[in-house]
């Protein structure tokens, strides 16, 4: 049992390693500098920081969040981060393979085998990289008001990675903790269809046949970053216009989505599908690419018709990118449901800034945020609801 609360201290501390590179992340990635050269400095001085002054979560404590050696603060958020984290992975890896407060299906007598042995590190992977992801994501949209897509697209290649290959790791009992899996042969066709359509929108966007909708300097932003203040109104869009340049972009992929269901409820294709979209890798993949394309529907859905109703940009496209990467580690059904639940989390915040603050937008990427995890920890309990009540 000694090995049990030794590998809990690993993941702990290892969460905080991971916490440290996401202040990194939450500097550097918005102003479009590299993660990894130059080697972290004090942003006050420039002074190198040595790396026994880079220890996670014990040398902000111990240098009282100065710089040794201007005497600069040190943003309390940097500790905050990596304690966050740690507690996240250490938290989570009880919460799933110690206490199992989330059925699993994985068999083991200890957590360790239920990790190791069962195949429980490939769920942990892909929820510990969304949660970790979407915790700097969220740091950086309350201070910039951005999501950075990177950090989306990251999230996503990782759901799309462990749901093709969750059948091999975990085995068919643990399914269930990849509820991405798509066996449904009509959602699989339209998911199929709907990513050919994509991909066609994605070449007319760089040939120029389709235009972007809010073209903006992309340096300027950068340079001006620091400076920037959170939803200045300095141009001119006409906002509902902009908005149908977007629904031009998302026309392929509905009519690909309606043209490959079509096809294959062909009776001389029907067979053949149903039984294609059953081999392991292809039901993961698709079911991990529905989620996606759940997660970017229900946000663009709100933020196109909120933008024609009330002639403002409703909800940002880093939004549509964020759920659209938690689709792809959670699934359709889930996605859906924590965008539905992501209002509770921001209403009371919202009331705030608009009476004490006078600002009338928010940074949603947080509250989305909150929602996802929310839906993970109550995976089960919302389940039960469902089912008993709405029959699925």
């Amino acid at each position: 049992m000694a090995v049990e609360w030794i590998w809990l201290v690993f993941v702990f501390m290892f969460g905080a390693c991971v916490g440290s590179f996401l202040n990194v992340v939450i500097y550097r990635l918005p102003r479009e500098k590299s993660l990894v050269y130059p080697p972290s400095a004090c942003p006050s001085c420039n002074t190198p920081i040595r790396f026994y002054n880079n220890i996670p979560l014990f040398s902000w404590l111990i240098l009282r969040g100065k710089c040794p050696d201007c005497k600069a603060p040190i943003s309390c958020r940097y500790f905050f981060v990596e304690l966050t984290t740690a507690i996240l992975f250490g938290g989570l890896y009880l919460f799933f393979f110690w206490y199992q407060c989330r059925q699993t299906g994985l068999v083991g007598s200890f957590p360790m085998d239920r990790f190791f042995g069962a195949g429980g590190w490939l769920f942990y992977l892909a929820v510990m990289t969304l949660v970790a992801t979407f915790l700097a994501a969220s740091a950086i949209d309350m201070e910039l008001f951005i999501i950075p897509l990177e950090m989306c697209w990251f999230v996503t290649l990782i759901g799309l990675i462990c749901a093709s290959v969750a059948e091999f790791v975990v085995g068919s009992e643990a399914l269930s903790l990849f509820p991405s899996v798509l066996t449904a042969p009509k959602m699989a066709a339209i998911t199929l269809g709907g990513m050919i359509g994509l991909i066609l929108s994605l070449i007319g966007l760089k040939t120029g046949l389709i235009k972007p909708s809010y073209e903006m300097d992309e340096q300027k932003e950068t340079d001006d970053i620091d400076n920037a203040t959170p939803f200045e109104d300095d141009h001119d869009y006409n906002d509902r216009l902009e908005v149908l340049k977007e629904t031009i972009f998302i026309l392929p992929v509905v009519v690909g989505a309606f043209i490959a269901l079509q096809v294959t409820q062909m009776s001389a294709l029907e067979d053949k599908w149903a039984s294609f979209i059953k081999l392991p890798v292809v039901s993961g993949l698709l079911g991990s690419l529905a989620g996606y394309l759940a997660g970017c529907a229900v946000v663009w859905a709100t933020r196109i018709f909120g933008t024609l109703a009330f002639n403002k940009e409703a909800m940002g496209l880093g939004d549509v990118h964020l759920m659209g990467a938690a689709g792809a580690v959670i699934g359709a059904k889930w996605v859906v449901l924590a965008f539905f639940l992501a209002p509770f989390f921001g209403i009371l915040w919202a009331l705030y800034q608009a009476i004490f603050k006078k600002m009338r937008q928010i940074p949603y990427g947080p509250f989305l945020s909150l929602a996802v995890f929310a839906v993970i920890i109550f995976h089960d309990w919302i389940q039960d609801i469902l089912t008993n009540f709405y029959g699925f």
